[in-house]
């Protein structure tokens, strides 16, 4: 594998599971010093820098890239890959809901960035890849606050790379489709038939199954690494072409 990443430091939020640890090994795999970012750091295997960090809460975010610019006296890579999940239709969630999950999802992001910002300014090869969702780009049934937080996402990582492209800062998305991870897995636990439940997620799926953590970290990999100098204000889909595909029904 190519070592693109050597000699650059990462911080990789929701890096201790699902699509945020691939994402930490394989920028690893590249040659990267990756810190994890997460509020539960129980399960980062030994070896990895984490820092227990709550990103709804700045005082935490900037103390967590604080430990993080003393360990490794720099920090070039800022992937924004932690947050949450809501499900039903507008009239589902309450304000206090709305208020979390919009704190968690878009200002978390906002928070970790910005105190990444004076380190990032400094990097030869720095940039910050946000994690969207399908949800971005199709409706989908009971996603209503999920998904507006991740279209503020969207929107958000092109504002970002408007502002920031002169000093040297690339900004890009990635909007993964539905995912085999723990959090995907917990839904269909609850679901009536989990198994009916799973195959209907990936029959939506043009490609007809889920995606893989892996898929989703090696555009992650792309978009952080130098060698995707040219690329700022993209957002690349990895959910199996259910974002531009329309397929006709199998037989």
């Amino acid at each position: 594998m190519s070592k693109e990443f050597s000699g650059l430091v990462a911080i990789v939020t929701g890096g201790a599971s699902g699509i945020g640890a691939a994402i930490v090994d394989r920028l690893a795999d590249g040659g990267a010093e990756v810190a994890i970012l997460d509020i539960n750091i129980e399960s980062v295997p030994e070896g990895r820098f984490a820092q227990r960090v709550d990103i709804a809460d700045t005082a935490s975010v900037d103390a967590g890239v604080a430990a993080v610019a003393e360990r490794f006296g720099r920090i070039d890579i800022v992937v924004n890959n932690a947050g949450i999940g809501a499900q039903g239709t507008i009239e589902a969630n309450d304000d206090e809901e709305w208020q979390r999950v919009l704190n968690i999802n878009v200002l978390g992001l906002v928070r970790v960035s910005r105190a990444a910002l004076p380190w990032l300014r400094k990097s030869p090869a720095a940039a910050i890849v946000n994690t969207g969702s399908i949800a971005v780009t199709a409706g989908l049934p009971e996603r209503a606050l999920y998904g507006a937080s991740k279209g503020a996402v969207s929107s958000l990582t092109l504002q970002m790379a408007a502002d920031h492209l002169r000093e040297g800062i690339r900004v890009n998305c990635v909007n993964p489709g539905t995912a085999d991870t723990p959090w995907v897995q917990r839904l269909l636990d609850s679901a009536v038939d989990p198994a009916a439940e799973r195959a209907a997620l990936e029959k939506r799926q043009p490609h007809g199954r889920l995606v893989q953590p892996e898929e989703v970290a090696a555009a992650v990999a792309y978009l952080a690494s130098p060698l995707a100098g040219s690329t700022t204000g993209t957002a690349i889909a990895v959910d199996g072409g259910m974002d531009g595909l329309r397929l006709r029904p199998a037989n």
